[in-house]
């Protein structure tokens, strides 16, 4: 895949470069031999943009998340946030995995507060209780996890990652398995936040249409090994409702996207408006 002019609009066009991954290869070494994750994957995520990470089953999606938050070391190639190699966590990035992870004997504020413990700092409460509030979990910190919902302990995730004001937040699959109406719900909640914050965002999902629904950008990975196969500009105003995943338009984009996957094409960049 080549790089070429971005056609967003003007402001994602001259935004900077956040993370620039270049020649990402990972190998892993098995008793049965090497299973090839990723070839050669180089894309930049920009400052302040969403970009979804989208692709099938195996191709490396969670691979590469996992490599640029430096939890997963590549065989060859790099992965710079800035100037920097990242080759282990950085306070800069936070990630949210596809389970929420809380501890279930910790309640929901000792769950959320437990970045600062493991970095020695104390924790920032005001910044925390806003953002109870603004997830709607206000009232629920002496909550045990297994008093709260998945849509819930997904919420409590978010707020951990968001209260240590990371520049970079990597998700990955965070809402695959919430019920339809859970997961719609969360989609729109992220949206808002990240419209709220500028934060910095890459998200893995197999959803084409949650992608399309998220996304400043979305690139597309081929089947294993990894590699960016296309890279879409998702040029549709916010805020966006839930409802425009009945229109038409969307529904074409959706199935153009989905064309692409089944037939493994690539190669050029795709303006969709």
């Amino acid at each position: 895949m080549t790089e070429s002019t971005i056609v967003a609009g003007p402001a994602q066009g001259k935004a900077r470069v956040k993370m620039a991954i270049r020649d990402a290869t990972k190998i892993y070494e098995t008793r049965s031999g090497g299973v090839h994750a990723l070839d050669n994957v180089s894309l930049d995520v920009r400052e302040g943009e969403f970009l979804c990470i989208l692709g099938p089953s195996g191709c490396g999606k969670t691979t590469l998340l996992w490599s640029m938050a430096g939890l997963h070391s590549l065989t060859s190639g790099d992965i710079m946030l800035g100037s920097e190699r990242i080759v282990k966590p950085n306070p800069e990035i936070a990630m949210i995995f596809q389970d929420a992870n809380l501890l279930p004997w910790r309640n929901l504020i000792k769950n959320i507060e437990l970045p600062f413990e493991l970095k020695r700092r104390p924790p920032d409460r005001a910044a925390i209780a806003r953002l109870l509030d603004r997830v709607g979990l206000a009232g629920f910190e002496t909550k045990m996890p297994r008093e709260l919902s998945g849509g819930m302990q997904q919420r409590a995730s978010i707020v951990r990652s968001l209260s240590v004001n990371p520049s970079v937040l990597l998700m990955d699959e965070p809402f695959g398995a919430l019920d339809a109406f859970t997961r719609d719900e969360m989609n729109l909640l992220i949206q808002e936040i990240w419209m709220e914050t500028k934060k910095t965002i890459a998200f893995v999902t197999h959803s084409i249409a949650e992608a399309i629904f998220l996304a400043d950008r979305v690139a597309v990975m081929s089947a294993r090994p990894g590699r960016i196969a296309e890279i879409y500009d998702i040029d549709i105003p916010r805020p966006r409702s839930i409802d425009i995943q009945t229109e038409p338009s969307f529904i074409k984009r959706v199935l153009e996207i989905k064309s692409r996957i089944e037939h493994g094409r690539g190669g050029a960049r795709v303006a969709i408006t």
